[in-house]
């Protein structure tokens, strides 16, 4: 399942961030935004991707855009904290494996999230490290994954928050999985 820039759209407008139409900038030849500040911080970028496809079903495709695209539209308090917690996991990944996060296989980086406590930990803003990475990293990427359109669907939620469909769509997808033509 294809996340897009558009699904980021819809998750940041999920959020109530203002001014989502500003993400819509023109894309370079990464397909990242040019006036983003991704393109300064790229490993912070590369960083999210790495978490998101540890975290995201391996279905997903396209999630460097759409977390490109999700993190460029956050407000720059919210994203320069998600950075920050980004280079601290990178750091102990450095540590403990003596390479990036971003360079590590998938299974390497859920052990490293595992073995941080981030599965159990709560999500604390200000806490430990492992709070800190399930505060600011794991939950931000998974509400942005469950309220696309494509995440949801990916997950079996048929109308993600701030998603149009209405009644029309729980019908649908009803129809769809009794084997109707709806």
């Amino acid at each position: 399942m294809d996340l897009s820039r558009r699904d980021a759209l819809v998750a940041l407008a999920a959020t109530g961030v203002a001014g989502v139409a500003a993400v819509a900038t023109p894309d370079d030849a990464d397909g990242a935004p040019v006036d983003s500040p991704e393109n300064d911080a790229v490993d912070g970028l590369d960083i999210l991707v790495a978490v998101a496809e540890t975290v995201y079903p391996s279905a997903a495709t396209g999630v460097d855009a759409f977390v490109g695209t999700y993190v460029d539209g956050l407000p720059d308090g919210r994203r320069d904290d998600v950075l920050a917690v980004a280079a601290d996991l990178d750091a102990t990944a450095r540590d403990w494996h003596d390479a990036p996060l971003a360079d590590l296989d998938r299974s390497t980086r859920d052990g490293l999230l595992r073995d941080l406590g981030v599965d159990v930990a709560a999500p604390e803003p200000e806490g430990y490290l492992s709070e800190r990475i399930r505060f600011h990293l794991v939950n931000e990427l998974l509400y942005a994954f469950y309220a696309s359109p494509a995440g949801g669907r990916l997950v079996g939620i048929e109308n993600p928050i701030a998603y149009p469909g209405g009644t029309e769509s729980y019908r649908r997808a009803s129809m769809d999985a009794e084997g109707g033509d709806g």
